[in-house]
């Protein structure tokens, strides 16, 4: 790919005209190649609006500027655009994978964009070794989400955590594959309870040999890869082996794998279909908001589903779509729809990230130039069908039925957020025509004895807790347990730079990029004495008292009895038990405390489970750190052992055990 942007001008300075930007921009147009490639439209603040891509950039870009829009989104759009990058590509499919790999980047607002922010687990066996006798001689299979690894195999991806569990109960089931960890592996002298209620083959005290755990572990691939049938077969023929040489015991363990496999086929009866892997897509658009639903079919099984919801429907779906399409016989007959719109969006962007299979299902037509973009990218033929029979049909309804409840939920919860945002507003006499617009922070200090003191920072904007704007603050260089001392440190490291950042573009008359606003409520979890300690940053920083307000517990720590304490000076307010506007607060205040606890949580076990540790406890040196290490399989699993157990490792007394034991707890 030739990346080479053309910036038609330098970042605009705040007090150039727009007309003269404008002026610039227009003959810089004008000067574009005729070659494809992708464009970025910037604003005043050198904010993106919006990112596509053309066949012809010349012939594209010159569309949105030689007719007038009106007082459509588009025209309110182009309005916007004084500056405008481009990059120049090889091809229609590098055009389509750069477009939408800067959507997911850049966020400009005039696009459909989907946030692709959890990534998919996988179900991992692990590689097969050939030592007898120790774990690399018997793979397990476990869930696992991050990097794949060449070593071992997995199979997925799977819609969710819960998919991947039920296909490893299966294989517990059915193929008894091991699940603990190497670790546990190494150091069993007896079979656990899952050999007892037949989950398990207890390869660790050797009651299946090497060969026999592989073709089990085999067998078990073959399911995962759809080979169901073939499986069966090859486990009745073995069945029949065994009986033949009066091999009863063999026999009747094969006799129980095939009565467990029959019955697993049996609850699935969509495993009898030709189709291994699959991705069913269905969209669903209502109240200005959309849901694509993902179902996954791998190795003809259903494995469940998953909701995506796109953001920037409204403003994206007035931009018109390309149309300079390379053969207009490749492309989707007629204007497309919104849904449409949606689907293609959510194909091109998902799919750079994720493994596509060869099929899919999709509720509504999409351009087959994008699905040849798509084959290009993953080296095989993609097809797409939009009319599908038999049991593709009964695939798409169930995903469209799952589309249309995800869509009702997320409504149902946005119509509710909304209405306790409006409801606070009112309690406070806050402006009720931003609600939108309306962020609330809230703080809170978590602590266990004065230990791993942690202070957390929660974000709701948009009628939404906002995760991505979470922060936690390590609380150092105070006295242990001074819960004032740690929430004005957090305030001045939260809010300090902040101010210094508003005064200095006072001065210049230019705000820095990249600066954050301050907030419109500034909650902190306590009472007088935690709002006294917040009015006296606010007012060291300069900032509006009114902003804080402190939520105190009520009589007995009661929930629903909780009031709101002023720093401004005004009385204390009760909401009341079943007030909209104080359930918008207790869901804030808990989850600022429950984000500092799992920090502080952490934090504490890392100072606590650090593998130096050990080491810094007197007559635990180099060489019995080693010891306990093998013995308990990491320091976590000494830190869980009893003091008795310590002291059975070799060079460790009784006294030196109980020391470790008093240490670690």
């Amino acid at each position: 790919m030739s990346d080479s942007p053309q910036s038609t001008a330098p970042d605009p300075a705040a007090d150039q005209p727009i007309v003269k930007l404008q002026e610039d921009l227009l003959r810089d147009v004008a000067s574009l190649p005729t070659l494809p490639g992708v464009y970025r439209y910037f604003d005043q603040h050198d904010a993106v609006l919006y990112v596509g891509k053309a066949i012809n950039l010349k012939k594209r870009v010159s569309s949105y500027f030689q007719k007038n829009h009106g007082a459509t989104r588009i025209g309110h759009m182009v309005s916007k655009i004084v500056r405008m990058e481009t990059t120049v590509v090889r091809s229609e499919a590098e055009a389509l994978l750069l477009e939408n790999n800067l959507i997911k980047t850049l966020n400009p607002r005039y696009n459909i964009l989907f946030r692709d922010d959890k990534s998919y687990p996988y179900l991992k066996m692990s590689g097969l070794g050939t030592s007898a006798g120790t774990a690399a001689g018997f793979p397990r299979v476990s869930y696992y989400r991050g990097a794949v690894e060449k070593k071992h195999h997995y199979f997925g991806p799977y819609p969710s955590a819960w998919a991947v569990k039920e296909a490893i109960l299966l294989m517990q089931k059915v193929f008894r594959l091991r699940t603990c960890e190497d670790t546990v592996f190494n150091n069993r002298t007896r079979p656990c309870l899952l050999y007892e209620i037949k989950r398990c083959s207890a390869p660790c005290v050797g009651h299946i040999s090497v060969p026999d755990y592989a073709q089990d572990r085999a067998d078990a691939e073959r399911f995962l890869r759809g080979d169901a049938q073939q499986v069966m077969q090859g486990l009745e023929s073995r069945m029949m082996a065994h009986a033949e040489r009066l091999e009863f015991e063999q026999a009747a363990e094969l006799r129980n794998q095939v009565a467990a496999l029959s019955n697993v086929l049996h609850q699935q009866s969509v495993d009898n279909v030709s189709d291994r892997d699959v991705d069913i897509l269905a969209v669903k658009v209502h109240g200005g908001r959309a849901c694509v639903n993902l179902a996954m079919v791998r190795g003809g099984r259903h494995l469940g589903d998953r909701p995506y919801f796109p953001v920037h429907i409204e403003d994206a779906i007035a931009i018109p779509l390309d149309d300079d399409l390379p053969d207009a016989d490749d492309a989707t007959p007629g204007a497309p729809t919104v849904e449409s719109q949606i689907l293609e969006a959510f194909v091109a962007q998902h799919y750079l990230s994720q493994p596509i299979p060869a099929s899919l299902i999709v509720s509504d037509p999409i351009d087959k130039y994008l699905i040849k973009a798509l084959s290009s990218q993953a080296g095989f033929k993609i097809t797409a069908v939009h009319q599908p029979r038999e049991q593709r049909r009964i695939w798409l309804e169930m995903a469209q039925s799952n589309a249309g409840l995800q869509l009702a939920r997320l409504l149902a919860e946005e119509g509710s957020q909304q209405a306790r945002s409006r409801a606070l507003a009112e309690a406070l006499d806050l402006p009720l025509d931003a609600l939108e617009a309306l962020r609330i922070e809230c703080f809170d200090i978590s602590h266990t004895a004065g230990e791993a003191t942690q202070a957390s920072c929660v974000v709701f904007h948009h009628h939404k807790m906002q995760s991505a704007e979470y922060r936690r603050y390590r609380i150092d260089d105070i006295t242990p347990g001074d819960d004032y001392a740690a929430m004005r440190q957090v305030l001045l490291r939260r809010y300090g730079k902040l101010v210094e950042a508003l005064q200095d573009a006072q001065r210049s008359g230019q705000l820095a990029a990249g600066t954050g606003r301050l907030p419109d409520l500034v909650l902190v979890d306590g009472g007088k004495g935690q709002v006294a300690m917040a009015r006296e940053v606010f007012e060291q920083l300069g900032l509006d008292l009114s902003l804080i307000i402190g939520v105190e517990k009520g009589e007995g720590r009661k929930v629903g009895l909780e009031e709101l304490v002023f720093a401004d000076g005004r009385d204390k307010v009760y909401l009341g038990k079943d007030s909209a506007a104080l359930m918008l607060v207790a869901q804030i205040r808990d989850e600022a405390h429950r984000f500092a606890i799992t920090g502080m949580r952490a934090q504490r076990a890392k100072v606590r489970l650090d593998g130096g540790k050990l080491e810094e406890i007197p007559g635990v040196g180099a060489r019995r750190r080693a010891r306990l290490l093998q013995r308990f399989g990491g320091v976590r699993g000494v830190a869980q052992a009893s003091a008795e157990d310590i002291a059975t490792v070799d060079g460790i007394s009784r006294e030196l055990a109980d020391t470790i034991y008093r240490a670690l707890h």
